[in-house]
């Protein structure tokens, strides 16, 4: 059995890595891409966080969120995200009842600087370049690089 403890830190920024099971590209659907995000404006609305960056691969997702300086449950806002995009997809369920989409777990590292979410920011917005789906990070749609080209946080090109 596993001794895994999540930190969780009220208030805390975090970068969070969830892949879908057995690495299905579930998410190089228009539908699901748009499924996904209406699942996030529920959750965000429902239980407040914000999101500094994201970007949605074919399998896998990564972001950072800042919680709510009350707030420090990130593990119940991924179960309930999970939860919405999946109703209505045609996939098997396990036997707890939950549908076949997401790998169970999720990985969290709590960003512990500035340097730190630099460098989480960078790989967030460079990973569909490192899986060679784009070959600059402005032609990556769904992600965050064009508001934080906009915001200056990235020179263009």
């Amino acid at each position: 059995m596993s001794e895994y403890r999540r930190l969780y830190q009220p208030g805390g920024s975090y970068f969070f890595t969830v892949v879908t099971h057995q690495r299905i590209r579930i998410l190089s659907r228009p539908d699901h891409v748009i499924r996904l995000k209406s699942a996030f404006d529920k959750i965000m609305k429902k239980r407040p966080f914000i999101m500094e960056a994201f970007v949605f691969l074919p399998d896998h997702i990564h972001c950072i969120w800042r919680l709510p300086p009350g707030g420090s449950d990130y593990s119940t806002r991924w179960r309930l995200l999970k939860g919405y995009f999946s109703v209505g997809i045609d996939k098997p369920a396990n036997n707890r009842g939950e549908r076949i989409i997401w790998q169970r777990r999720f990985w969290e590292h709590l960003l512990r600087d500035e340097e730190d979410w630099s460098k989480h920011m960078d790989h967030i917005h460079h990973n569909a370049v490192k899986h060679g789906y784009v070959r600059s990070p402005e032609h990556w749609s769904h992600s965050s690089f064009g508001e934080m080209l906009k915001e200056g946080l990235y020179a263009p090109g």
